[in-house]
């Protein structure tokens, strides 16, 4: 193609496709999930265009609301937070689609009063009886809230001609591997496995998406994306904020499990995946569970060797004291709880023998950032790799997931001179700057695909209780232990030292995020 002609994207079917007419029914629709990300999203969604003309979203809360409060609360919150502003002239088209149905989750009577009022606005949308549930709950109301709906005959079989029905269950799915498979076969009960949509809003982010793309789209990136020509992978989700008003939540979780079970696991999953044969929700994830069942396990003798935990001490951070993690509010004085974690975590086959994958997050760090990086293996100690006083720097592919999603790879080249002086530099992409179209969130992209009954991007029930097997392992190993209290690092600091011992004793450091 001649220079100057628009190279125009290149659309490919990777399972989406248009939704049919349904309702999204939200349990928990006054909850903060709700007015900062669920409704903003179906709101962007059909913005552009891609939800069907009849549809409709139904709050279930225990709010004394009418339709028209319900739809008072949502105006406020996508004025608020959605990523385009609101539009006057679009807003009263929107409106009509959204309802209120007051209820308690444990009062089945709700649920048939939920379900008359559903029916009702089939006929009067055009919906054929198809629902989404999403279920923005506690997990300790779950079994009741699935059982209910099944009560009150508002969930189909899957039964061909029937109108579908789907779930979405928001993480966390349990806190231990006993709580989740509780958690898995409690919603097993009601819905077939098909139905089930477990989200991790991670997975509905754009670089997380494109790295499927990036590895099996380039010919010049999957020969080496293997044991022979990387030396580690580093994987990091760092949080600018301690844990503020979640502390309650956070003392019975912690970063192990807030963090790593989930977020990190499943990023792990799509960049040391086998190339899937097609872009089927099972197929991919069957690849994805590929890597989880070649995680090794690590023993509990060895969790100290290869596991750091720690917790924020007081610091300052952009010029503000913050205060020790003991020290916030709803925080135990001699909480153990860690709130930044790193492991040296390995992957037994073929293909990844021998590579260490590096994972770390935490809160209280010097910025909101979440990355993958790929250290390639270094040049041969000859030529230009030859002054063992000045090594050259490896080859480092870097995905930014957040906040400025894109890639970026840097490179060996020669400094302008008459000398032979070799510098590091980045080649580097960002998706705002490249793309004129502005990036969905990842609630709109994830809700889309369950409308569509596509499930790529949702964690099946043997990935969910692979991955707390794998971290069990370590919440078993620190319980036994019995640690009365954990080391600390400074609040705007990359974390402790030992953290950066761990790595260094491989002959490694962390790549400066």
């Amino acid at each position: 193609m001649g220079e100057g002609v628009e190279r125009k994207p290149l659309n490919v079917n990777l399972g989406r496709t248009t939704p049919e007419p349904n309702t999204l029914v939200i349990f928990g629709a006054a909850g903060d999930l709700t007015r900062r990300k669920l409704l903003p999203a179906v709101y962007n969604l059909d913005l552009d265009g891609l939800l069907p003309d009849t549809f409709a979203v139904v709050g279930f809360t225990r709010r004394d609301w009418d339709d028209a409060a319900f739809r008072q609360q949502a105006r406020a919150a996508i004025g608020k937070h959605s990523r385009r502003p609101l539009d006057e002239a679009k807003w009263p088209k929107f409106e009509q689609a959204l309802f209120h149905s007051k209820g308690g989750f444990d009062d089945v009577e709700a649920y048939v009063e939920l379900k008359r009022k559903l029916d009702e606005i089939d006929k009067i949308r055009g919906i054929p009886g198809n629902r989404v549930y999403y279920l923005s709950i506690p997990p300790s109301t779950i079994a009741t809230c699935v059982e209910n709906l099944q009560k009150a005959g508002l969930v189909e079989s899957l039964e061909p001609g029937k109108p579908f029905t789907r779930i979405i269950v928001e993480k966390p799915i349990g806190h231990d591997l006993e709580s989740a498979k509780r958690i898995n076969d409690d919603v097993a009960c009601v819905f077939d496995e098909r139905q089930v949509f477990r989200i991790d809003h991670y997975l509905g982010k754009e670089t997380v998406q494109s790295i499927l793309v990036l590895r099996f789209a380039n010919s010049i990136f999957e020969p080496l994306w293997n044991q022979k020509y990387i030396d580690h992978v580093q994987i990091t989700v760092s949080e600018e904020e301690g844990v503020g008003t979640r502390a309650g939540y956070y003392e019975e979780a912690g970063a192990l499990r807030d963090m790593v079970q989930n977020h990190i696991l499943q990023l792990l999953c799509l960049m040391a995946m086998e190339p899937p044969f097609s872009m089927a929700a099972d197929v991919v994830r069957d690849q994805k569970m590929g890597v989880l069942n070649c995680l090794r396990p690590i023993p509990a003798d060895e969790v100290d060797q290869y596991v750091v935990r720690a917790q924020y001490g007081s610091g300052t951070h952009k010029g503000e004291e913050v205060p020790g993690y003991r020290r916030e509010d709803r925080v135990k004085p001699d909480s153990t709880t860690e709130t930044y974690v790193a492991i040296k975590a390995q992957i037994d086959n073929w293909r990844w023998a021998g590579v260490p994958f590096y994972l770390r997050t935490g809160k209280s760090l010097p910025k909101r950032a979440s990355e993958i990086s790929i250290h390639f293996k270094p040049v041969p100690s000859i030529l230009f790799n030859a002054e063992p006083n000045a090594a050259l720097e490896p080859n480092v592919l870097v995905l930014r997931i957040q906040p400025d999603e894109g890639l970026s790879l840097q490179i060996a080249t020669k400094a302008p001179g008459p000398r032979v002086r070799i510098s590091p530099v980045q080649m580097d992409f960002q998706y705002g700057e490249t793309f004129a179209d502005q990036s969905p969130e990842a609630y709109e992209r994830l809700l889309l695909d369950v409308m569509a009954g596509d499930a790529t991007l949702f964690m099946r029930r043997d990935a969910v209780e692979a991955s707390w097997t794998w971290v069990s392992a370590i919440l078993d190993a620190w319980k036994k232990g019995g640690a009365r209290w954990l080391p600390e690092y400074s609040a705007g600091s990359w974390g402790p030292v030992e953290a950066d011992r761990m790595i260094q004793a491989d002959g490694r450091k962390w790549r400066v995020v």
